[in-house]
């Protein structure tokens, strides 16, 4: 049976491991944290880690949203982007000219998986993220100390 979650549900400190497998074979691996922290407006969501290519090439990477009470996630800047179904299941974005076609799985909560298929003129992936909750209490202490 799947989880039914609430934005509170993700408070706190995530490991996450995604991959990103393009349609011509080329392919990447990000592995980082996720932190969801408190915000006036619901929660600040802040995502850092390490991207690694195919080729072996390496960088620092990171992504900031604002998540609300009604599980709906916008972008940094203020758009919207999609809303979290609370049972798991499909979601979506357009972004002209792509078509970002989203699912979220929460049958093995606390861990959970959310994939994207992206299709557009230039685009053709799909990225597989997959989250859990953290123990390191190195994380921990960095979530309080913010």
């Amino acid at each position: 049976m799947t989880h039914t979650v609430t934005l509170d549900d993700f408070t706190g400190v995530w490991t996450l491991e995604r991959v990103i497998q393009h349609e011509d074979g080329a392919s990447a691996r990000f592995s980082g944290r996720a932190v969801w922290k408190p915000d006036h407006k619901g929660l600040a969501y802040h995502e850092t880690g390490e991207m690694v290519l195919e080729t072996g090439a390496r960088f620092l990477a990171e992504r900031r949203y604002l998540w609300s009470v009604d599980l709906s996630v916008w972008f940094e800047d203020g758009r919207f982007f999609h809303t979290v179904p609370a049972q798991g299941g499909p979601t979506a974005h357009w972004c002209d000219p792509d078509q970002y076609d989203g699912h979220y799985d929460f049958a093995d909560w606390p861990a959970f998986t959310v994939t994207w298929h992206v299709r557009g003129p230039r685009k053709d992936y799909r990225m597989e993220t997959r989250y859990h909750r953290s123990d390191d209490f190195a994380d921990a202490a960095a979530q309080a100390l913010g």
